[in-house]
């Protein structure tokens, strides 16, 4: 008999185990979008250094949005993918 944790976590979906391929794919697509992740951060922060005056804060605010609508983005796309690749059926 299957205890409540083993039951809610299979309806969670966190019991399933995965083939070793599918583990490797998965840790290639967290590379890949942390990657991209930290392309965005990187360039929003360059973008702030040359931002100058901006006595309102309003062109700061408008680069801080669009970082954070930019890595919320990016994380769709990686939950995405990775559903994705747990759905696979193995090969046999």
């Amino acid at each position: 008999m299957k205890s409540a944790f083993e039951l809610a976590m299979e309806r969670l979906g966190g019991s399933k185990s995965y083939t070793n391929e599918q583990k490797q794919k998965l840790a290639e697509i967290d590379r890949d979008f942390d990657a991209k992740k930290a392309e965005v951060r990187i360039r929003s922060e360059d973008q702030l250094k040359k931002l100058g005056e901006d006595p309102e804060g309003k062109k700061e605010e408008e680069i801080r949005k669009n970082m954070a609508r930019d890595l919320a983005k990016i994380e769709e796309k990686r939950e995405r993918e990775k559903e994705k690749v747990r759905n696979e059926k193995p090969k046999a």
